[in-house]
């Protein structure tokens, strides 16, 4: 049995191959020298599921329409032929509420994959397919994910912040922390150091006299992800696949205002099409708060408008963003969006949500500490941004061009108001 542990190119287009002669996982095995678990390991980890319709059939994955129990028509309002049912399209996923997802029970076993199924040419089920060239990416990029970042966890790094930020304020060295601390940190004096060098603490290199008066190295600050593989299935291009498949749904950018280094943040939802945009206060730049601020809006929604008001959100690789399972699945594990990134240091890639920031800095200016302002303090400024007109919407303000489209309802569960268009302010002032 070899001892190399991880797999090659050649011996996944083997793997490929031998899932295409509907070959077991024990056959494989012995061809690569390999232990069988390995095989189904790589098989299930790196299989790509894809929404591919039959033979005459458009892809419909409800148990309603694998049933033939179904006898909707034009839910989705895009049917021109009355009479057609909607299972017989599959447009209306997105959008129907008595939609429930039918996976296919023969993924659940060896092989896990379609790649030998002969009903596959028959079958308007979700599909999945083992790939030789698109598990080979995922691993090398799995890979390199790995020996980036910090193996810490944000309530770990909760942890630390809390029992070592509070003395280094007080004028402690980190070497004293650490040996009268052993217990409660469990962690080198080095990667301390690491760690607040990279700003993870609330504390910073300030409160340190004398490593401030030290020359800082170069290098590139790494970041804190929750989930190092949340970009698979996720990228920009997948994001624009996803785009031509459902033409209709629009995207809501997501980014972050900061205003001092380790201070409180927003987040902002941008919708594209309206040109409105939310902003959430958050107290810190984790991913948790992100998550705290999409379930409050899940409750406060319901599950249906929730899904046709947040059907895709493009965000940037910021690690508050870095546990995209969590936002798109409730806690019951039912789906209610879908998310995608940016590539890294692509900024124009979301340029509408950028640009509107510039409206905000009009009244929070760069360096600002968003800390000593409310949620209330925020809906208001936000209020006054939407009610003020666009030219790109026919002299409209977003505030009015959503209403028209959603209801006024919805502005109220976000806080929002409609601001006269004489009273509108965009300085410093609304909110000193």
């Amino acid at each position: 049995m070899s001892s190399q542990k991880h797999l090659t190119l050649d011996e996944r287009t083997t793997i490929e191959l031998e899932l295409s002669k509907a070959n077991t996982f024990k056959g494989i095995a012995r061809l690569l020298g390999k232990d069988c678990t390995t095989i189904s390991r790589e098989v299930r980890l790196h299989r790509k599921f894809e929404k591919t319709g039959a033979f005459g059939k458009a892809f419909n994955d409800c148990i309603n329409s694998f049933n033939h129990s179904c006898y909707l028509r034009c839910v989705c309002h895009r049917c021109t032929n009355k009479k057609r049912l909607c299972w017989s399209c599959g447009k209306c996923i997105e959008s129907c509420i008595s939609y429930e997802k039918y996976p296919c029970p023969l993924l659940s076993k060896p092989p896990y994959v379609c790649n030998a199924c002969q009903k596959r040419t028959r079958c308007n089920l979700e599909k999945a397919f083992y790939k030789a060239s698109s598990a080979q990416r995922e691993y090398e990029f799995v890979r390199s994910e790995s020996r980036s970042g910090f193996a810490l966890t944000e309530n770990e790094l909760k942890h630390l912040d809390s029992v070592i930020s509070p003395l280094l304020i007080n004028g402690q060295s980190l070497h004293h922390i650490a040996i009268s601390n052993p217990d409660k940190i469990m962690k080198s004096e080095r990667t301390l150091y690491t760690y607040i060098n990279n700003g993870l603490f609330s504390a910073r290199n300030i409160d340190m006299p004398r490593t401030v008066r030290m020359r800082p190295r170069k290098g590139k600050p790494k970041s804190l992800k929750v989930d190092k593989q949340c970009r698979i299935g996720r990228t920009y291009d997948d994001y624009k696949n996803y785009i031509q498949e459902y033409p209709d749904v629009s995207a809501r950018q997501l980014d972050t205002v900061e205003g001092i280094k380790g201070g409180a943040v927003l987040l902002t939802i941008y919708f594209v099409k309206q040109e409105l945009q939310l902003a959430f206060l958050r107290q810190s730049n984790d991913s948790q708060s992100v998550i705290d601020i999409f379930e409050k809006l899940y409750h406060e929604m319901r599950p249906d408008i929730f899904t046709e008001i947040f059907p895709l959100l493009l965000a940037d690789n910021g690690s508050e963003f870095s546990n995209p399972k969590a936002i798109e699945y409730d806690k019951q594990g039912n789906p209610r969006t879908k998310m995608f990134y940016c590539n890294p240091n692509a900024p124009y890639e979301k340029p509408n949500c950028e640009n509107n920031h510039e409206i905000i800095r009009r009244i929070i200016p760069k360096g600002t500490d968003i800390g000593k302002y409310t949620q209330q303090d925020i809906d208001l400024m936000m209020s006054h941004i939407n009610s003020y007109a666009r030219k790109s919407l026919g002299n409209k303000s977003p505030y009015e061009v959503f209403a028209f489209q959603y209801g006024e309802e919805l502005l109220k569960l976000f806080n929002l108001k409609k601001i006269p268009a004489n009273e509108i302010i965009l300085t410093p002032k609304l909110l000193g």
